[in-house]
């Protein structure tokens, strides 16, 4: 790790729980990927990846980059679903959502606290109920919401023979099912810890998001012995700018308003596969990490009252 000495303690703090949680999300990444076999999908979009470059890969965010919307609002609809929290939880969760979302700052206290709510969901469950849950939440929410341009561009860096990982805030167990149905070689995502297979309630570092991405993406390069500079990172999100920044090809996809400001000063490649005015950023902020899984979840709830 390099040298943190002329930052504040809590800056020390941060940056390092950015790293650890970077790097345990690509040690995740790299134990699951000899599992997901490759399967085929639609027609190459992209126009660089080198055919059988072993040095390349790509590196694709998921929430409004892959899929419309936000992974975590589905897993949350999936989890109320099957009862793993009682409708009294709902206020808290969307009282810590709705002060993110008003406030516009990520306060650590109020972050830590968001985050030990959402954990608390999963807290006494196993891991491959977890992962179980996951494939039937894909199938029902998920399967229909994948952006049919953007999996075109990752089929492409599979056809040239290139490795491709999701990147997301989302549970990397969530994330690595998505990958696997999608034919990707894996996925990097928020680890929780657990103990015996068994979730603690506890995260391993912090969510996967803003510069523990950047984190993970480095880690996980160095291990593959992978050259940055002729990888491509794709993301909807000005919050993954220090992902895009690491590669020689970064792509801003339906890009919220400051990515496509800073795309297009940089001279970025722009991919839009929203239509008309619905070319606005969808889905919950992502502000929250994993806390964003409480505005989804009572989202789904409002949802589901007023269809019944």
């Amino acid at each position: 790790m390099a040298a943190l000495g002329w930052l504040t303690p809590r800056r020390r703090s941060a940056t390092a729980r950015s790293v650890l949680a970077g790097e345990a999300s690509a040690e995740a990444a790299r134990k699951s990927s000899q599992e997901v076999a490759e399967t085929p999908g639609a027609g190459p979009e992209a126009q660089f990846p080198v055919l059988g470059d072993e040095k390349a890969a790509a590196f694709f965010d998921l929430d409004n980059t892959v899929m419309q919307g936000a992974s975590l609002f589905h897993f949350g609809r999936g989890l109320y679903k099957r009862k793993f929290f009682e409708t009294r939880d709902l206020a808290r969760f969307a009282w810590q959502q709705a002060w993110f979302r008003l406030a516009g700052s990520e306060d650590p206290e109020h972050m830590q606290e968001a985050r030990d709510s959402a954990l608390s969901i999963v807290k006494g469950h196993r891991v491959a109920e977890l992962q179980s849950i996951g494939e039937e939440i894909y199938d029902e929410y998920m399967a229909e919401r994948i952006w049919p341009g953007t999996r075109a561009l990752a089929q492409a860096h599979l056809d040239a023979g290139q490795k491709v990982w999701l990147v997301t805030a989302a549970p990397v167990e969530i994330a690595q099912v998505i990958a696997r149905r999608l034919g990707l070689t894996g996925a990097l995502g928020t680890v929780a810890e657990s103990v015996d297979g068994v979730y603690t309630g506890k995260l391993v570092g912090e969510p996967l998001h803003g510069p523990a991405k950047a984190e993970a993406v480095r880690a996980l390069a160095a291990a593959e012995g992978l050259d940055l500079s002729r990888c491509a990172a794709y993301s909807d999100s000005h919050n993954d700018i220090p992902m895009l920044s690491l590669v020689g090809h970064p792509y801003a996809i339906n890009p919220d308003t400051k990515l496509r400001k800073h795309a297009r000063q940089l001279d970025w490649r722009l991919r839009d596969y929203r239509t008309g005015r619905k070319a606005a950023k969808v889905g919950i902020p992502a502000a929250a990490g994993v806390g964003a899984v409480a505005g989804g979840t009572a989202a789904a709830i409002a949802l589901h009252k007023r269809r019944r």
